[in-house]
């Protein structure tokens, strides 16, 4: 006679608590998925594609008046959904050492730089939180939540900013925002998570501290650090209002800093801001619309190669702190 034993759902022995919860969910919604009429499945479906056409269309639209030659711009009035043909004069204008190839490098360099000191310092923060042994690990703890629950302020934010002599160095565009309290959390419940017997016997084979949190906490936390990096490197592309605030010089604006200008705020763009190899300024709109698409075009890149560890990342890391 078999001795294997099944629950009352009839699931195998071993399943946790969340996940049978989980399976029988995903199992409830695909019955009432099927249960629904012909009526509730036509009026989901249209509602799903009004939906994916008010996000795709006008993306394709951006996209198209960026590539359509100027006068098939200027003849439909400043947008255009289906180009006659692929002219890529406006990507050539402002690529060309202009002032948005000039943005383009600053946002990139502040991206970069500003990605990784944030990443750095939040795993080390979050590990020494995490680790019982820290000194002052209680108080640092409280600091970090109190940093979520009140902000500085915007006046005090600017005359350190300027105390520091960072006005108008990119620095200002990074150190202001170099760490995150909720990114910290994040990190730190993930790596709290982590098995105590793995850290443990790497001390007893006579790892240091800084070799047990470079050689297991890092590598074992890379989902949570992946999200974590995503998050940083958006926010340090899309900030402009740093710029605004601290940087006078229109020559270190970053991107974003043009795409106000020249888009949200309509200031003529001339062949003295283009490159200097352009000889005619191609229509304002297609020059706006492809300054739209580099802006954007960086991460849509990058996001599908993160896209994985969301769940894993973000998820877990929050449900465990």
């Amino acid at each position: 006679m078999s001795t294997t034993t099944q629950n009352p759902q009839g699931t195998a022995p071993g399943a946790s608590g969340p996940e049978l919860s989980t399976a029988a969910d995903a199992r409830r919604r695909r019955a009432n998925l099927n249960a629904a009429g012909p009526v509730e499945k036509s009026t989901k479906t249209i509602v799903l594609v009004i939906a994916c056409a008010l996000v795709i269309v006008p993306f394709i639209g951006i996209v198209a008046t960026s590539i359509a030659p100027a006068d098939q711009v200027t003849n439909s009035g400043g947008f255009v959904l289906f180009p006659r043909e692929i002219d890529l004069t406006a990507y050539r204008s402002i690529l060309s050492g202009g002032v948005v190839s000039r943005a383009l490098l600053v946002s990139i360099g502040i991206t970069a730089v500003g990605t990784f000191l944030s990443l750095l310092i939040t795993a080390m923060l979050a590990w020494a939180l995490s680790r019982r042994g820290t000194v002052a690990n209680r108080p640092m703890l409280l600091l970090v939540l109190f940093s979520l629950l009140f902000s500085p302020g915007l006046i005090p934010t600017y005359l350190a900013v300027r105390q520091f002599g960072l006005i108008d160095t990119y620095w200002s565009l990074i150190i202001p925002t170099v760490v995150s309290g909720f990114n910290v959390i994040v990190v730190r419940s993930f790596f709290v998570s982590l098995p105590d017997e793995i850290l443990d016997a790497a001390k007893v084979d006579g790892a240091s501290e800084w070799q047990i949190f470079r050689r297991i906490g890092i590598p074992l936390s890379r989902a949570a650090l992946a999200v974590i990096g995503l998050f940083y490197g958006v926010n340090y592309w899309n900030a402009f209002f740093n710029a605004l605030l601290y940087i006078n010089d229109a020559a270190k604006w970053p991107l974003q800093m043009v795409l106000r200008t020249y888009v949200v705020n309509g200031a003529q763009m001339g062949t003295s801001e283009l490159g200097t190899a352009v000889e005619a300024a191609p229509p304002q709109e297609t020059i706006q619309m492809a300054i739209l698409v580099i802006s954007i075009v960086p991460i849509l890149i990058v996001y599908p190669f993160l896209q994985r560890h969301f769940s894993k990342g973000v998820l877990t890391g929050a449900v465990k702190g």
